[in-house]
Parts: structure tokens; C-alpha cells; sequence
């Protein structure tokens, strides 16, 4: 090797070990920095803002590869069914509940003896849940255990990403204007840290409610201050009086009073807000503006 070769593998050499952070495993190098995801998190709503903060608009399903079962449900959901006593408190399950305002902490529990890393946990103030991300390469339980709000979830290092998949999860939301979400979905996630930047990629499979992978975003900022209110606490009262005794609000089909307000608020065809596969893709802009064509020349 001659002297520049050396020279350049010295400057190499150099570098990596100036760069913090960085160490080399296995014969491959990997970030260090986004192998802890320990620490205080806040999320950004810079992505689907209406949707997380105020809540989404009553009958706009639009994007979402939805079923004519998670169609007929939402149609008959009457946001008055919050009101009961049983829903009041109701949580948001794991794929659903990053979306909205929360603090979350995450940490690592390690083994004792060896320090080896046993489970990542994680705090989600929304609700006061806890949830557990099984590192050590144990099993998803039987289809007959329990299902929980957060499910069971293994996760394992692909690079500097963590990725889980979560089994388990009780029936949710898949948008809160009555979307459901099956107790058959299945969750993966992708955890990717940037410095103080934490990306958040959830994927549901619903064999029951969608048709295809509904894939979303969310955005965290690593929070170096304390103060954060974490107590989430909740306790059902009786807000409407004189209910009849097991009455449940909701619409029969085709009674729905708000089928068309989002879609006449925004000038769109209907049949673009009621979802479904189709309507996930930019081609679906096209047949619509053909479909408007046609109808002007009729």
C-alpha cells in the first residue's frame, strides 16, 4: 500500500472515532444514537393536524382502504355513544394512540446480571398506559390470550431502526368519527431516532376492516424538560340524564343527518369522502375529474 492509501485509511480511522456515536459491530457500523430511544418525548403535529388535535370531520373516510363492514359501522356511529358511562374512559389502542396529545417516556429494562436488554418500556400519558416491547426474543402468546389496549409487542434492531409487531390488541379505532378497528389487527412499527428527532412509522393490518396496510406517521421531539403534566386521570360521570336504561346512541342505515356535510362543506363527490382503496391513490383525482367531465356533458 503506498503512502497516500495509508494516509487515507489513517484519516478514516480518524474520523470514525471523532464522530461520537458511531461504533463498529459485527463488521457493519451502526448509530449508536439511535439505539437508545431513552428519554422524554413530545409529539409534533405538523402531519394530519385536524385529524389528531380537534378530531376528524364526521363521515370522511377519504384515504382510508376501508371495507363496506367499517363503512356501515362508522355510518351508524352517533358520537353521543361517548357520553355512556362504558366509553367515557374507553383507551386508545397502540396503533391509534400516538396520534394525539401525549408526553411519552421510553426506557430500557435489563437483565441484572448479564445487562443485557430485556424489554423497552414505554409511558404513554394519554390514558396512564404502560407498554412493554419484549427484547429477548420470547413468543407471541396463544390466539386465545387475553387482548389488552396495547396488545403484546416483541421488537427487535434492524440497523438503527427498532422494529415491533404487536399482536393481541383489543378492538380500537382506525379514525375517531367511528372507524372501528378490529380485534384481529396487527401492528408494525418502526421507531427511527435522529438526534433529538423521533419518526414513529405504524402499519395496521385489519383482515376484517381494511382491504390493504393502512400506513402512518408520527413525529416526536426529545423533551429535556421536566414539568410535563403524565396523569391522565379519567372518571365516568352521567352526562346525559334520563336515558332509558341500555340504550346506545347510533343511526339506523341511510338515517345518518350527517352523510353529506363534510362532503357538501368542501364541494366533493361523495362517493370520494366514503373511502376505500381506490380513493388512497393520486390516480383516483383522475377518474374523478372524468367522471365530473362526463356528468357536465350528459
Amino acid at each position: 500500500m503506498d503512502r497516500s492509501g495509508r494516509l487515507g485509511l489513517w484519516v478514516l480511522a480518524a474520523a470514525l472515532v471523532a464522530v461520537p456515536g458511531w461504533t463498529q459491530t459485527t463488521g457493519s457500523f451502526t448509530p449508536i444514537g439511535a439505539l437508545d430511544l431513552s428519554g422524554n418525548w413530545a409529539p409534533l403535529f405538523q402531519e394530519d393536524q385536524p385529524e389528531r388535535i380537534p378530531g376528524p370531520e364526521l363521515v370522511n373516510y377519504a384515504g382510508l382502504p376501508i371495507t363496506e363492514g367499517a363503512r356501515l359501522w362508522a355510518e351508524s356511529w352517533d358520537a353521543s355513544r361517548l357520553t355512556l358511562p362504558e366509553h367515557q374512559c374507553q383507551v386508545h389502542v397502540a396503533p391509534y394512540i400516538y396520534r394525539g396529545p401525549l408526553n411519552l417516556r421510553v426506557w430500557s429494562e435489563k437483565d441484572p446480571q448479564s445487562q443485557q436488554v430485556i424489554a423497552i418500556k414505554q409511558y404513554i400519558s394519554t390514558y396512564e398506559q404502560t407498554r412493554t416491547i419484549w427484547m429477548d426474543g420470547r413468543p407471541h402468546p396463544s390466539l386465545n390470550a387475553a387482548h389488552t389496549w396495547m396488545g403484546f409487542s416483541t421488537g427487535k434492531w434492524e440497523g438503527g431502526i427498532l422494529t415491533v409487531y404487536t399482536t393481541h390488541i383489543k378492538q380500537g379505532w382506525i379514525r375517531r368519527d367511528g372507524l372501528p378497528e378490529s380485534d384481529q389487527a396487527t401492528l408494525i412499527e418502526h421507531f427511527i431516532r435522529h438526534d433529538n428527532h423521533l419518526t414513529h412509522v405504524s402499519i395496521v393490518t385489519d383482515p376484517v376492516y381494511l382491504t390493504e396496510p393502512l400506513i402512518k406517521t408520527q413525529d416526536f421531539l426529545l423533551n429535556m424538560q421536566e414539568g410535563q403534566n403524565w396523569l391522565y386521570p379519567c372518571e365516568y360521570v352521567e352526562e346525559v340524564s334520563g336515558r332509558p336504561k341500555g340504550a346506545v346512541p347510533n343511526y339506523l342505515p341511510g338515517q345518518n343527518p350527517f352523510l353529506h356535510e363534510y362532503a357538501d362543506r368542501y364541494h366533493l363527490p361523495l362517493e370520494a369522502v366514503l373511502g376505500g382503496a381506490e380513493t388512497m391513490y393520486p390516480e383516483y383525482q383522475l377518474k374523478l375529474k372524468k367522471e365530473t367531465i362526463g356528468a357536465v356533458s350528459k
